[in-house]
């Protein structure tokens, strides 16, 4: 099953053998966003072109990050790293970070889908973070409609989701060894989850409890 969708911030060169984890876990990956500096960097990165070669050898889909500021980015500027993406690294799609939840930001998100899909048919996520307008679901393959702390999903369930035809994800961050976070997420509506150790200002740079190598 195909139930993780893994955002990991860390280069190849510094951790190798949790890449080589990543890539062994294929069977179970929806797929991997790649960051190698906040989106794609101001030039290709060989490290991260070999590990996203390596993934899509294993039918793991690609998604280069972007973040959009909540819709406030020039759309310029985001189409600039969109290619850069798709040149550098070959990715199969987008993980659309800070994106806006209400109806009034739609379309500008919606610009976006059109390039992001393409003749190649590009897989779209879009990181509300929370439940948005369900006209976002028109344009996306994948909404994100938690991304948080698991003290807080664990006390307070995200909002329903009100939309149909899209898939769901929950990321969880600071989320404790041997908690069957997937479980949950599927009782709350989302297919695919990523929760993770990790806590603080760089929760992503750790893998999912069960992908981690051992030390």
């Amino acid at each position: 099953m195909k139930d993780l969708l893994v955002p990991y911030y860390e280069h190849p060169a510094v951790r190798p053998a949790e890449w080589d984890a990543l890539v062994a876990a294929a069977p179970r990956l929806y797929g991997v966003v790649l960051n190698p500096a906040s989106g794609p960097g101001d030039r290709h990165d060989p490290g991260f072109a070999a590990v996203a070669a390596r993934l899509r050898a294993a039918d793991v889909r690609v998604l280069g990050y972007v973040d959009t500021a909540y819709g406030r980015r020039p759309l310029a500027d985001v189409r600039g790293e969109l290619a850069r993406h798709r040149d550098w690294f070959a990715t199969d799609g987008v993980f659309l970070d800070q994106v806006a939840a209400t109806e009034r930001g739609f379309g500008y998100y919606r610009r976006l889908a059109t390039e992001v899909r393409g003749p190649a048919g590009g897989t779209l996520v879009l990181n509300h973070g929370t439940a948005p307008h369900p006209s976002y679901a028109r344009i996306a393959d994948v909404l994100v409609t938690f991304e948080g702390t698991w003290a807080t999903y664990r006390r307070r369930p995200p909002p329903p989701w009100t939309g149909t035809g899209v898939g769901l994800c929950h990321l969880v961050h600071g989320a404790p060894a041997g908690v069957d976070t997937a479980a949950l997420a599927r009782e709350r509506g989302a297919g695919l989850s990523c929760a993770v150790p990790g806590t603080g200002d760089h929760p992503w740079g750790t893998l999912p409890h069960g992908l981690a190598p051992t030390p």
